[in-house]
């Protein structure tokens, strides 16, 4: 993780992308560790990657923090309280915190959150 000093870091964020072989729904909070990567922890924000291969899914649940999601690659459908929205490369939502949030993958996908420290 970077972002622990106060010099000056550079992601590269492909370098963080790893996808997990488990299938289908990622139900578990050890599951969902092998698709969920801390980027950087700031004092005001965190930055996550999220990485789902096509037909992964890490079900609604509430969080008590704010998240941006932000589509880096690929294509998903991302569930916010009783909505449902199909996104894609380039493309960004906002779910508010306690707000139950999942994401489903279409094909594989790259998702970067950023998210209230929590």
């Amino acid at each position: 993780m970077v972002g622990e000093n106060e010099e000056m870091d550079v992601i590269n964020v492909d370098k963080f992308i790893d996808f997990s072989r488990d299938e289908g729904t990622l139900d578990t909070l050890e599951k969902r560790k092998g698709v969920k990567k801390d980027l950087l922890r700031a004092k005001h924000y965190n930055l996550v990657l999220v990485c789902l291969e096509s037909g992964q899914e890490i079900p609604s649940r509430p969080e008590p923090y704010n998240v941006c999601f932000y589509v880096l690659k690929g294509s998903g459908t991302f569930t916010i309280g009783e909505e449902k929205a199909d996104l894609s490369q380039d493309e960004m939502v906002f779910v508010p915190a306690n707000v139950p949030r999942g994401i489903e993958s279409r094909e594989r996908l790259v998702v970067l959150g950023i998210q209230e420290p929590n």
